[in-house]
This record gives C-alpha cells, structure tokens and sequence, in this order.
C-alpha cells in the first residue's frame, strides 16, 4: 500500500504480504523476574508498571518503514523501549518467503501480517506464528484504504449500486483487497459479473489510470489518495466502514519461543508497544503532542511532508492492542471459499492475545475519552 502499505505501503502490505524483518540471531537475557509468572507477582515499580529487565535484551522486529509500524517507531524514539532495557533493531528480508520460517524459528521476534491467502496458506500448512495484537485498521469515516473516483465520474457515481458497468481497479484478488471489494459489490447488491474487474498492482499506477479516464474507480490508499485528490485526479467515494466496518487489514506476529519462553521480554515489549500505540491516538484522535509523533512518522516512513499528515487519514491503531478476531476469521474463509487456502487453521492456536492483554493489566487500559 503505497509505502503505507505497498511500495512502502505499495510494497509492504501487499505485494510482500508482511511487514519485512530480520534474518541474524538475536541475543537475548533473562531477566531480575526469571521464574515468576508476568502480570502474578512479577517485580513492578510502585506505579504498577513493569520493572525494567535486570538484564539488557534485544528484540528483532520485521519493519520497514510502513505507517503502521508507528508503534515501534515512536516506542523506540520515546524510549518506552529503553525504559525496560530492550534494545529493538529493525531489519528487513530479502522476501517475504523467507520471514515466515524465520519468525516461526524465533530468529525474528516480532513482525507484521497482512490478510493475504498467502499469509494464511502459510499457518495453514504448519509455520507457526502467533497473531497477537492490531497492526492496522480503517477509523470509521475516515479509512485510509477506501474507494477513490475519477472526476469524470463525480456525477454519474453517486451511490454503491451506480458502480454497476463501471471499470474498478484493485491491486490483488485474495488479500485484504480482495475481500473490500467483495464486500463493497455485496453491499452495493451486485455481482462480479455487474462490474469490470481491473487489475493493477501498483497503487501509484491507479493514479494516472484513473486520470486518464481508463478506469472508473479504484481501491486506494493514503497518502497516495490524499495526493490524488490535492492534484485533481480523483475524489473520495464513501468510506470503507460502510460495508466493512470492522476489517482487520494487518496484525502484529510473535514467535513462538519468544511469546512463550520469553515472557518477561515479550510482556515489557509489548507494554512500550502499546504505550507508542497510545501516544499515536493522543496525537492522531486527541491532537495531543500530534507534533512531536509526526515528526517521528516522517522519520520512519516514506511520507516525509509534515503537512501532508494532517490530510492524510491514518491508520486506525488500537490503543488496548484489540483486533476485530471474528472478521480475521471471515477473510479466512472468503479466501478459501474463493479456492485460494489449501489446509485448514486452529485459529485458538494460531491466535493468541495472551501477552497483550497482560500489558494492558499493567499499564492499564487506555482513557479513550
């Protein structure tokens, strides 16, 4: 999604299904609390957060660069991470097919997934990966990956069934874009057969495409929609909540060894994750310190223009960490009605929000008000 999400975001979320990592072993150390179960008697400063770790560790994450990623990255820059010992290193994969085996190995600790066939395919067929806590989803009314439509259209296209006819541009079939568009003709009370499907791969593409009047509409996503617009070359359509309300486009991964034999790491972890989270929302939701955390966004992505954030519509975070779990289980089975899953998913395995939920305990849930 177009360097939020492919392409940076063109290239992460989609095209390479999940966020990208690293491949050197990591070193890790147990810690003051060894022995002691976390969230029950483990050591805590009077505040009731977390101790730090007696002993320095270090975390791998598979992140490069994606908007979504602005948990670790302001965590990392706020020194969240820093304040329980925890050094993060951010590194990539030369492919995607490569990160899974690594992040099932425990080689890489944490990475993000994107709903792909391929990302299920993968737990289905035995590489075990832990899906722990939201990476990314659309904020009612302002989805950050949604509908655009070509000037020409502006007066034609004036509800969902007016897409009938109509030439409409998605980047893939059975993934996370797929399913929107499936779910966009459902509700608009049309078939597959009622519109034209046009593949294009490459969410900047869709731009000129859509400029040039070769298509009609197009499933988009920021910044490139919110610079399409600027220039003139296409208007927002609707909102993706609409018909999609609560799809859960990219999740946060543990391995295994590091979510169950490195509770102490994992639990600190994730505590300096969701605190990053949380300053996000303050920023994005609250407009507190909005400054400071988009100056650490163009420090970490690809959308380096600072104005430009406030007319983006940014990725949804949740600040408790919570994922839409019935719908992650809907794109399942929409991907393997379609043919494209060969295997089956144990997805009380395959889930797990043990940690998360612990780090909530302790830091205590988010003031959403």
């Amino acid at each position: 999604m177009a360097r939020w999400m492919k392409s940076g975001w063109l290239i992460s979320l989609f095209a390479l299904v999940l966020l990208m990592g690293a491949c050197s072993p990591k070193e890790t150390e147990k810690s003051v609390t060894e022995g002691k179960t976390p969230g029950k008697g483990t050591e805590v400063y009077p505040s009731g957060d977390l101790a730090p770790l007696d002993k320095r560790a270090k975390v791998v994450i598979a992140e490069d660069g994606s908007a979504s990623g602005a948990g670790f990255y302001i965590a990392k820059e706020k020194g969240y991470f820093e304040d329980y010992n925890i050094e993060v290193e951010f590194a990539q994969f030369a492919n995607s097919d490569d990160m899974l085996p690594a992040l099932a190995a425990g080689e890489v600790d944490i990475a993000g997934g994107v709903s792909t066939a391929s990302f299920f395919n993968a737990i289905a067929q035995g590489i075990d990966v832990k899906i722990i806590a939201d990476k990314g989803h659309n904020v009612p009314g302002k989805s950050y990956f949604t509908f655009v439509i070509g000037n020409h259209m502006v007066d034609e296209l004036k509800d969902y069934p007016d897409f009938k006819g109509k030439k409409i541009a998605v980047s893939s079939r059975n993934s996370i874009d797929g399913y929107i568009y499936q779910e966009m003709l459902k509700h608009a009370g049309l078939t597959e057969e009622d519109v034209e499907y046009v593949h294009i791969s490459d969410f900047g593409a869709m731009l000129g495409a859509i400029e040039s009047g070769t298509i009609d509409a197009a499933l988009n996503i920021e910044p490139l929609i919110a610079q399409g617009v600027d220039k003139g070359f296409h208007v927002r359509f609707g909102d993706a909540t609409d018909y999609a309300p609560e799809s859960q486009i990219a999740m946060v991964l543990g391995s295994p060894k590091f979510m169950s034999e490195e509770q102490d790491i994992s639990l600190r972890f994730m505590s300096a994750y969701l605190k990053g989270v949380r300053d996000y929302n303050d920023a994005f939701i609250k407009g507190e310190g909005k400054d400071e955390v988009i100056e650490i966004m163009t420090m970490h992505t690809a959308l380096k223009d600072p104005a430009l954030w406030d007319k983006v519509n940014v990725t949804g975070l949740d600040p408790d960490g919570k994922m839409f779990i019935d719908d992650i289980k809907k794109q399942y089975d929409t991907y393997k009605a379609n043919g494209a899953i060969r295997g089956d998913i144990d997805f009380d395995k395959a889930i797990d929000t043990s940690i998360t939920e612990k780090a909530v305990e302790m830091i205590g849930v988010y003031d959403r008000d």
